[in-house]
């Protein structure tokens, strides 16, 4: 079995639907990751850091029996495998939006169940079968769970009900299924095994990684927003800008402007910048961010 290198951190990135949008955010925090198809060790413009590929369910246990000193996976199978690891950050990201992931009990929409107490002595299929089991067990429901190999949705109809993961429902929706009710919500974890994390050089590095991938996360959806404006119209101009803290300003050459620097929402921008014009702001740029360190 491999054993990480008492130098090197060795990284796991899951493999298959988180890990294109797992490779992204590694961009935007600063490591460029390169994956060859025919390979399950992407290389890393970093030497004090290898990368190894695992699906997502099997990442807590490789992180927890010392194969790999962190990785990201979910909440849900840290649950599933009841891993002891330490939970260094959540990660607020996933494959489809950025809201969290969604375990639901579904049937039919023409099933006549209406919830779980319904579904005694039923059989449920799902590829999260011990959270599964402990659910109907501490509803006092005995039902048999079947482990899926995925196409989980054709089974609702084969079977008396399933529990699958969902983000935006539109799976759910499109194969004519109803959510009964949500077992679990789940988002992404960085996790370290204990041995990681109580080595002082790596914990560094691991903290330097959690640091720089939630700046990547808190930059999404943000822009910064640069303009000039003569002072007699700055009171004008701040009252149109929200902020992270408070707006940057700056002296210019020409006493009588300013500039001013902020973040906000991109959404935000399409009505804010009119209104700055409108107020005497000149030279407006706005321009994407990498990372917000908080």
């Amino acid at each position: 079995m491999l054993k990480p290198s008492s130098n090197i951190l060795r990284l796991g990135i899951p493999k298959g639907s988180l890990e294109n949008a797992t490779v992204d955010l590694f961009a935007k925090a600063g490591w460029r990751i390169s994956i060859n198809d025919r390979s399950y060790f992407p290389s890393i413009d970093d030497p004090a850091i290898e990368v190894v590929l695992f699906r997502a369910q099997e990442m807590s246990r490789y992180v927890e029996e010392n194969v790999i000193d962190v990785g990201l996976t979910g909440s849900d199978w840290i649950k599933e495998n009841k891993s002891d690891i330490h939970e260094v950050a959540e990660l607020v990201y996933s494959k489809a939006t950025s809201r969290p992931a969604r375990w639901v009990l579904a049937v039919p929409q023409e099933s006549s169940v209406k919830g779980p107490e319904d579904l005694r002595n039923g059989v449920i299929a799902t590829e999260l079968v011990n959270v599964t089991r402990q659910y109907f067990l501490e509803r006092n429901i005995p039902v048999r769970v079947e482990f899926s190999w995925g196409a989980t949705e054709v089974k609702a109809r084969l079977l008396d009900a399933i529990v699958d993961i969902t983000e935006t429902g539109s799976s759910i929706r499109a194969n004519n299924l109803r959510i009964v009710d949500t077992l679990l919500t789940s988002t992404t974890r960085f996790i370290a095994n204990h041995k990681a994390w109580n080595d002082p050089l790596k914990r560094e590095k691991i903290e330097n990684i959690a640091l720089l991938l939630q700046g990547a996360i808190n930059a999404r959806e943000k822009i910064g927003l640069k303009l000039n404006a003569p002072k007699e119209k700055l009171e004008a101009v701040l009252k149109i800008l929200p902020a992270e803290k408070s707006p940057t300003i700056s002296a210019l050459a020409d006493g009588s402007w300013i500039a001013v620097e902020v973040i906000l929402e991109e959404k935000l921008e399409r009505e804010i910048i009119p209104m700055l014009k409108r107020a005497g702001a000149t030279g407006l740029i706005s321009y994407p961010l990498n990372k917000v360190i908080t």
